[in-house]
């Protein structure tokens, strides 16, 4: 092993792979890293207010529970079965999704996703800004908070730089230094909110808890839809990003088990809690449902309030890493041709202007703007579902990375039957869900009736996970059905290719079925 690849083992270096099938000489690990990674990226007291929210559809507390427990083991599970693809191709998600999609077709959905993952960064990066700001004002009010007693701009502003250099700075290190931050950080953030809880849990009212109604089946299958819309579904372009390190041989059971572990056991926790504060306490929940970081916060002593919330900042910001990794792999899937530590670096700069607008500019940026990625979340489902049935034949074809490579060289400039379930999955799951923002509320909701954009069905998200089923069957039928599925191109490579080994592609020979059974690396 080269020198350089040694140094990046130890995360001191700058990641050289971007959306290249990862060499076998670099996998490393066992799945049970993933677990950290997922943990950390989810363990944060905004999942209390997830809790609130599923309760809110009508749900009593019992039955919030666990719709909520059901809705984010069947999201996270698939997320898990889609991060498998990573150790047996060693490309990021949005670059595996070149095999159905298309080099040039898969530019759709990867943009898409960029969007998404850059538009949670802001957010996070924000919220991140604001608590480090809040802890300040209250720490040195003559310092850092104005003469409200609200942070200062000078402070907002200082821990704004100081959130965005370090989730840069850990990002485009890339992979080894961020698999070794997350372990830590899911030890620390762990640990302060099991404490946390221990605050939160005396304030239950416990005799309270039966006072509210229980919802009909309608509701509790919108529970179900609800939970998996605010955590799992958003996660699907993620799952192979930080799995596709492991060993191709790696078994699937493994990293399937421990991404849904990391992924789902805070996030059930968490939603426990909160639907047993909002079922004793609906002013509380209430409180809690606007600004949860604020409204929780507030029931701790200060001496645990500091420590707890550098906590917070530092849950957010292990958030912001991993996303921005990941925003880094989506530029790069999108066809923007530079590293991805470049692509890193511009997406440092998107989010900076993002967040700045949304701290000192707009007063109703953050409500358009999340109604905004909710929409994304239609396509983003649509996405993983066909995804989720490609899997079916990229097995068949033994894993076949050329299938990624441009025209000609393996791959296809587009595969039209994943393009148009795609497209019908979308649109249809875009007439079935709702905005509260009026002006995306004009593209929404359109196959609904009045009382169905205004109850449980348009409220709980349903049409996100009605866009994934259609999109999946759709693409299933065409390419199964009716056996719309095309070999591998090679129209292109030459002799003189295949004795050069140019990129690192092999033409290869099919075996008796037709099909190719051996990986191949492009570099």
């Amino acid at each position: 092993m080269s020198n350089e690849a040694q140094q990046g083992r130890r995360g001191t270096t700058v990641e050289s792979n971007g959306v290249n099938p990862v060499p076998d000489a670099e996998r490393r690990g066992k799945p049970r890293g993933l677990f950290a990674v997922w943990f950390a990226w989810n363990i944060s007291i905004l999942g209390i207010s997830y809790g609130i929210f599923v309760f809110g559809l009508g749900l009593n507390v019992w039955q919030t529970i666990v719709a909520g427990t059901v809705g984010y083991l069947t999201s996270a599970t698939l997320v898990g079965i889609l991060a498998v693809g990573g150790p047996r191709t060693g490309l990021p998600t949005l670059a595996q999704t070149r095999f159905a999609f298309g080099m040039k077709g898969n530019r759709i959905p990867a943009f898409f996703a960029y969007l998404s993952n850059m538009g949670w960064k802001v957010t996070i990066i924000t919220l991140a800004s604001t608590t480090g700001a809040n802890l300040f004002a209250k720490l040195w009010p003559s310092m850092f908070a104005d003469t409200d007693g609200s942070s200062a701009t000078s402070t907002i502003v200082l821990w704004f730089v100081l959130v965005l250099a370090v989730t840069m700075a850990v990002s485009v290190l890339g992979h080894e230094l961020i698999m070794k931050v997350e372990v830590w950080i899911s030890w620390v953030t762990g640990i302060m909110t099991v404490a946390f809880l221990g605050f939160m849990v005396p304030e239950i009212e416990w005799a309270h808890l039966g006072d509210t109604p229980a919802g009909g089946p309608l509701v509790f299958t919108g529970g179900i839809i609800m939970a998996m819309t605010l955590v799992g579904l958003g996660f699907l372009n993620y799952g192979g990003d930080f799995a596709r390190y492991l060993p191709r041989d790696t078994p699937a059971r493994g990293v399937i088990s421990w991404t849904v572990a990391g992924l789902s056991l805070p996030v059930v926790i968490l939603l426990a809690v909160g639907a047993l504060l909002v079922g004793g306490d609906s002013k509380l929940g209430a409180a809690a449902a606007s600004d949860p970081i604020g409204a929780l916060t507030t029931l701790l002593p200060m001496w645990f309030f500091v420590p707890f919330s550098i906590v917070i900042v530092i849950s957010l910001v292990s958030a912001a890493i991993t996303g921005m990794y990941s925003s880094g792999l989506a530029l790069m899937a999108v066809g923007v041709p530079l590293r991805r530590s470049v692509t890193t670096s511009i997406n440092a700069i998107i989010i900076a202007a993002g967040a700045f607008y949304l701290l000192f500019i707009s007063t109703s940026f953050l409500a358009t703007f999340q109604s905004f990625l909710s929409l994304i979340a239609v396509m983003m489902g649509t996405m993983g579902g066909i995804q989720l049935v490609d899997f079916i034949r990229q097995r068949r074809m033994g894993w076949n990375t050329d299938m990624a490579n441009p025209r000609g060289y393996g791959g296809r400039d587009g595969r039209w039957t994943a393009i148009v379930s795609l497209i019908t999955g979308t649109v249809v799951g875009l007439g079935l869900v709702t905005s509260s923002d009026p002006n995306f509320g004009k593209i929404t909701g359109f196959l609904l009736t009045e009382k169905g954009r205004t109850g449980v069905f348009g409220s709980s998200g349903l049409g996100i996970v009605i866009a994934l089923a259609l999109g999946a069957t759709l693409y299933a039928i065409l390419t199964f059905g009716l056996r719309l599925d095309p070999r591998p191109d090679y129209s292109l490579v030459t002799a003189e290719d295949t004795a050069r080994g140019e990129g690192g592609l092999q033409v290869p020979t099919p075996d008796t079925d037709g099909r190719h059974a051996a990986d191949r690396t492009e570099h």
